[in-house]
């Protein structure tokens, strides 16, 4: 039974929380494969509003298993304080989310270290979220990280102070005015610990072979997007991990030749949230309506997202380095009332004209090339057919699909799960 993955396309915040919890259903186990607690999924349904940070976005399924895999790394005092937020909802949590003993841990001192950095870069400052992520990776690719699996030796404690004392020399170096006081915030780690050895510790890889020797679906679920990955994004405005199809593959100990549909997620606009290029940011009216209509703030940080038109260039290459088979569209709603719609089909490249994403598409060097099409007035929101949308969106989907070469399967018309039509 192949895998089948679920991945954002753009700069994240593309709704890959809404679209795992309506695809849920139809699989048995949800397994995150990447990122840390900047990761903001948002779900929203019967009147309610959920935020998940690093819990697989299934949780709220009975059906299914929810597994955060090797590739993600945890922070015990954001994960204590989602599973305190799922307790009124009587889910049987026990039962239903494993962690991988591979799965790296971020200590406090990975979040100073973390603020650290980032003041003493000044105004070449990356937009972090100051979680502890970047460090926590680098631990890791360093080989002195910190695993789940650690806590159940006898000894994690003293193998913690080790590292922790490294932490606080590199914070010196950086020789910056970070107040904190460490104590208080190891008292609520160490709690947070305790709580997290509550759940079942698992050989992540061994589970998932085994379930799919037996026939259970499992869907992989992504967090931040394609154009943040490590490699492949536009560097070094990216997040510390690999966010495309690859990175399923590493960071569940899934085989390539098990991987089966790449479904890819993307807004029919564009958004940033963060330091980075941006060719189709707008700083109009335009831009204003969408961060307002769309409701645009991160969910994990508060910060407003930047705003702009549907990038093609940067969707084809997304949709390319991840293989995608399935595309959704999300808040396709976002952009009724708008008469004229633009999407950049080519880039203007140091004066070449070009139609692929180049190495920097810094604003000294890229400069977008417009298509326009007829845009929309109805209301989206209430409609529950594709047969109901009006012939100015049908358009601009049969445009994507057939610059994409990929099947838009799913429209998001609003945030509700109720709010998803399917063709």
């Amino acid at each position: 039974m192949a895998v089948d993955l679920l991945l954002g396309l753009q700069w994240g915040d593309e709704g890959k929380g809404k679209i795992v919890d309506v695809l849920t259903k139809n699989y048995d186990i949800i397994a995150r494969f990447q990122g840390g607690p900047n990761a903001g999924h948002t779900l929203e349904f019967d009147g309610i509003k959920h935020v998940l940070h690093t819990i697989p976005s299934g949780i709220f399924h009975k059906n299914a298993m929810n597994v955060v895999g090797n590739g993600v790394v945890i922070d015990p005092v954001i994960f204590r304080k989602e599973l305190d937020a799922l307790k009124q909802f009587n889910l049987d949590i026990k039962s239903k989310l494993v962690i991988s003993r591979k799965a790296h841990l971020i200590l406090p001192t990975h979040r100073l270290l973390d603020a650290a950095s980032e003041t003493a870069k000044g105004k070449a400052k990356i937009g972090s979220t100051l979680k502890g992520i970047g460090p926590t990776y680098m631990d890791k690719t360093g080989r002195n990280g910190m695993r789940i699996g650690d806590l159940e030796l006898d000894d994690w404690k003293e193998k913690y102070r080790a590292l922790a004392d490294k932490h606080e020399a590199m914070i010196d170096y950086y020789n910056v005015d970070i107040e904190y006081d460490l104590a208080e915030l190891e008292n609520e780690f160490f709690a947070s610990v305790e709580e997290l050895k509550n759940l079942d510790f698992i050989d992540s890889e061994e589970y998932l072979y085994q379930a799919q020797k037996s026939g259970k679906k499992i869907l992989a679920e992504g967090a931040q997007g394609s154009l943040l990955d490590i490699d492949f994004g536009t560097y070094p405005f990216v997040t510390s991990s690999n966010t495309t199809a690859a990175g399923a593959c590493t960071g569940l100990g899934v085989a390539p030749n098990q991987i089966g549909e790449v479904l890819g997620i993307f807004k029919a606009y564009t958004t940033r949230v963060g330091s980075g290029p941006f060719p189709t940011e707008l700083f109009d009216d335009d831009g204003e309506t969408m961060g307002r209509v769309g409701n645009e703030f991160g969910a994990t940080t508060g910060r407003p997202r930047r705003c702009g038109w549907l990038d093609l260039i940067a969707l084809k290459y997304a949709v390319q380095v991840n293989g995608v088979t399935e595309l959704m569209m999300m808040k396709a709603d976002v952009l009724s009332g708008f008469e004229t719609l633009k999407i950049c089909t080519a880039y203007n490249y140091k004066g070449q004209k070009i139609t692929h994403l180049p190495y920097n598409i810094e604003a000294e060097n890229v400069t977008p090339i417009y298509s326009e099409m007829k845009g929309w007035k109805e209301d989206l929101t209430k409609m529950s057919k594709p047969e109901e949308f009006p012939s100015a969106l049908q358009d601009y989907i049969d445009f994507l699909e057939k610059e994409l070469e990929v099947p838009i399967k799913i429209v998001s018309v609003g945030p509700d799960r109720t709010q998803t039509i399917h063709r």
